[in-house]
């Protein structure tokens, strides 16, 4: 099979093209012949030797995949919904940049109606991250806020990545008020487009949803903290969805509300910064740090399983879109390095196999 292998790190440049022997299927595995693979800001930070594998991974880059199901293990053809043929969609600890891979029978789910096979590559790691980070206990309530909570806030950093993207739509369709940061005119008329193609989708709905309202914020030219303090009359957001870290602590922590919830996912502004913990303790708001890859196939499959029940009836429904904006043939790895590293990458990227 043709994939891309970590042999070593550095730029785009660094990324060859490979033919490796078929994974080997366990007794609990899916093997999945590729349509798509999901690009990350994790891939790139593996490129460049910040981010190696968890022990045991494949050494082959991608973290999501779409595609067809072609060989079920022993224990996965007795015990799993799926079968030969199945379109699905898989997270992955590693392998995704292959025209096949094996994986648990647990971290698959079916692909969702309504999209293209290749598009559904782009919602499995962003899915099972919004939905592992923002909600369920200490954090938004899965059904939307109750009409006793009032307007809910979440602040997500970052609106045009394709975890920032997929955040916006799934918290405003939930009901939430949602502040999302920007880097400029451009990408912020981006967010706008996608918003609207959202409520274009849910007027056609019989039961069309209340969609929550959504405040853009240019950061080279707005403090967010003195946006949110002025919009939400000083009471601070429920959420916050991080992918800055040290540069945006104080700031973020000052536009929490009363049991708040920071969630760092990543360090892109750096991995220190300051901490005002009289302030912290008087909001009692919490901060954590996660990440995903590293966690069991067990836990995983359960995120997925939780996150799919509301999330795919979106999709299916028009109010999530993937946002796709660019796809690559994966001969062109390099070139979609390029494209992740410029910038001024939108949405989802993708990579095609056939």
């Amino acid at each position: 099979m043709k994939a891309v292998v970590e042999n070593e790190h550095g730029g785009p440049e660094a990324l060859r093209i490979t033919e490796e022997p078929t994974p080997e299927v366990g007794p609990d595995d899916v093997l999945i012949e590729v349509s798509g693979a999901g690009l990350n800001r994790a891939d790139t930070v593996q490129r460049k030797g910040k981010y190696p594998p968890p022990e045991g991974a494949s050494n082959v880059y991608g973290l999501e995949v779409s595609g067809t199901v072609v060989q079920l293990g022993e224990e996965a053809a007795r015990t799993s919904f799926l079968k030969e043929g199945h379109k699905v969609v898989a997270l992955l600890a590693g392998g995704g940049y292959a025209t096949q891979v094996v994986v648990n029978q647990a971290q698959v789910l079916p692909a969702p109606a309504g999209i293209d096979l290749v598009d559904a590559a782009a919602l499995p790691e962003v899915g099972a991250t919004v939905w592992s980070n923002l909600f369920g206990p200490g954090g938004l309530k899965p059904n939307g806020p109750e009409q006793k909570d009032g307007e809910q806030s979440v602040l997500v950093h970052g609106g045009t990545g394709g975890i920032g993207a997929h955040a916006v739509q799934l918290c405003r369709a939930l009901g939430y008020h949602v502040f999302t940061t920007v880097g400029s005119q451009a990408k912020a008329d981006w967010v706008r487009d996608l918003a609207s193609r959202q409520e274009e989708a849910n007027a056609q709905k019989t039961k069309p949803r209340r969609l929550g309202n959504l405040e853009i914020i240019n950061y080279r030219e707005q403090n967010f903290a003195d946006i949110i303090e002025k919009e939400t009359d000083g009471e601070g957001v429920r959420a916050i969805l991080d992918v800055v870290g040290g540069k945006y602590l104080e700031d973020n922590v000052a536009s929490l509300g009363l049991n708040g919830l920071l969630t760092v996912i990543a360090v892109q502004g750096g991995p220190s910064g300051e901490l005002n913990l009289a302030t912290l303790m008087s909001k009692r708001a919490t901060v954590r740090g996660t990440t995903l890859r590293g966690r069991t196939s067990e836990r995983k499959g359960e995120i997925l399983r939780d996150m799919a029940g509301t999330v795919w009836r979106m999709i299916a429904d028009g109010l999530i879109d993937p946002a796709v904006e660019r796809r690559f043939a994966l001969d062109d790895v390099q070139a979609a390095h390029e494209y992740f590293d410029s910038g001024e990458q939108l949405g989802k990227t993708v990579l095609v196999m056939n």
